[in-house]
């Protein structure tokens, strides 16, 4: 092989970490942020329902909750998307989606109601991924550094 080969692949494999670190994490925080944007939105749009959903599990103060969870959501979920904050919003966002699962999706003899709990640790786990690494550097974070 020439050095021009070895220059090319050398080139070539400097490329793929840089679109892991740069890319990936942003691309993530697009895919994770949207479940709690939408799911805030969507609470915004049936406060109604989703006070008495709140009831319904006997969670006290629904109306308090109610508007904890969509500032959670769709304040959290926006700030994760943009980067800002991103380990301390990622760990809000941990607790909440645990604490969602706790309260909401414990009924493990309803499939779906199982499936949602999962959906939840899983949620979790990659937030937790997110206060590990942080925003990346197509963040908000990743700009001031």
């Amino acid at each position: 092989m020439s050095n021009q080969t070895y220059a090319g692949a050398a080139a070539v494999s400097s490329a793929a970490p840089d679109l892991i670190t740069t890319i990936v994490p942003a691309l993530g925080r697009v895919m994770i942020s949207a479940i709690f944007i939408l799911a805030g939105l969507s609470k915004l749009a049936a406060p109604a329902m989703t006070i008495a959903y709140i009831q319904s599990v006997g969670l006290p103060l629904p109306q308090v909750a109610f508007g904890i969870s969509v500032l959670i959501e769709v304040v959290g979920g926006i700030t994760l998307l943009l980067g800002y904050r991103t380990r301390l919003v990622a760990s809000v966002l941990f607790v909440f989606a645990l604490v969602t699962a706790a309260f909401f999706h414990h009924n493990f003899a309803d499939q779906n109601q199982f499936i949602h709990f999962f959906k939840n640790v899983a949620m979790a786990g990659g937030l937790l991924h997110v206060v590990a690494f942080g925003g990346g550097r197509l963040s908000l974070d990743g700009r001031r550094s």
